[in-house]
């Protein structure tokens, strides 16, 4: 006389089928007065270890039991980079709220951090206010602590226009810190020109607009325009040779990791390159981490 429990593991049926993991446990009983052999079957009974612990001398009857388990991939680390009024806040936003990422501006940490009057705001404040840049030292530490925050290692990160020199990205690497994709969104120079010039601020809402492209609702609107000191088109040809400078050096590190997207198509467009780019690589996330917790069972 015999019995045969079972219990099996399997992924969500909306995974693929290749990335299913199927497990079964059988307890066989003899109606000997010996003690029942148990085993471990894996992979359809293909292997088989004896299980020690378990003992009797009855019937014993288990239900078949199904638990769904959906498998998650290790979250996902981007790096994007573009040049002024490229488009990167307007993608940034696109691939957050499709993608969940924590949404982390080198800037905007650096600005909260000195509002905050944290250790690294203090130091980063005495360099502000003598009008001197921030060394990268202190800039690296505070991009680090934030990528260390429980949000960002849970649910993955996008760091936004940093690393923006060679001593920045080596930094990062030094530290360990490396991205899955470095997007670079590549848009020409006029084209890059033409946005900055037309690009106006409303001092009351903080909303952008463009002439062209985004222009105000109303005349009332329009009136209280504002343009940056720097939305010139000399100034920005100028910070458009250096960021190119920047990049090309940066690119020296993560060139294997580059994804270019031809930023001159609209929006919506570019977002779809990306998309696709970042869906591709959460699968092969998801196929290997797979693959390595059914090598880790084998044994």
């Amino acid at each position: 006389m015999a019995c045969l429990g079972a219990v099996s593991f399997q992924a969500s049926p909306s995974l693929p089928s290749s990335l299913h993991t199927k497990l079964a446990f059988s307890a066989q009983c003899s109606p000997s007065s010996e003690t029942p052999k148990t085993w471990l079957r894996i992979d359809g009974g293909r292997r088989r270890r004896p299980l020690k612990g378990l003992r009797s001398n009855r019937l014993v009857a288990f239900p078949l039991t199904t638990v769904q388990a959906a498998q998650k991939a290790e979250p996902l680390k981007i790096m994007i980079s573009g040049a002024p009024a490229s488009g990167k806040g307007t993608q940034c936003e696109f691939i957050r709220k499709k993608y969940g990422l924590v949404h982390i501006s080198a800037g905007d940490l650096l600005r909260a951090e000195v509002a905050a009057g944290t250790e690294n705001g203090k130091r980063a404040k005495e360099h502000m206010e003598k009008g001197m840049l921030v060394p990268d030292e202190i800039v690296v530490l505070m991009v680090k602590e934030r990528l260390l925050q429980p949000d960002a290692q849970q649910n993955g990160w996008l760091l936004d226009g940093y690393p923006r020199s060679f001593s920045q990205a080596k930094a990062l690497e030094d530290l360990g810190i490396r991205p899955d994709i470095f997007i670079l969104l590549d848009v020409n120079e006029e084209t890059l020109v033409d946005r900055v010039v037309g690009r106006r601020l409303d001092p009351v809402t903080g909303k952008i607009y463009h002439l062209k492209y985004s222009p105000p609702e109303n005349e009332e609107i329009a009136a209280r325009l504002t343009q940056r000191f720097d939305d010139t088109e000399e100034k920005v040809k100028l910070r458009l040779q250096t960021h190119h400078q920047n990049v090309e050096a940066v690119l020296a590190i993560y060139k294997d990791l580059m994804f270019k997207v031809d930023g001159n198509a609209p929006k919506e467009d570019v977002f779809a390159e990306i998309d696709n780019a970042l869906s591709t690589l959460l699968k092969r996330k998801l196929g290997t981490d797979s693959a390595s917790k059914t090598a880790g069972l084998a044994y």
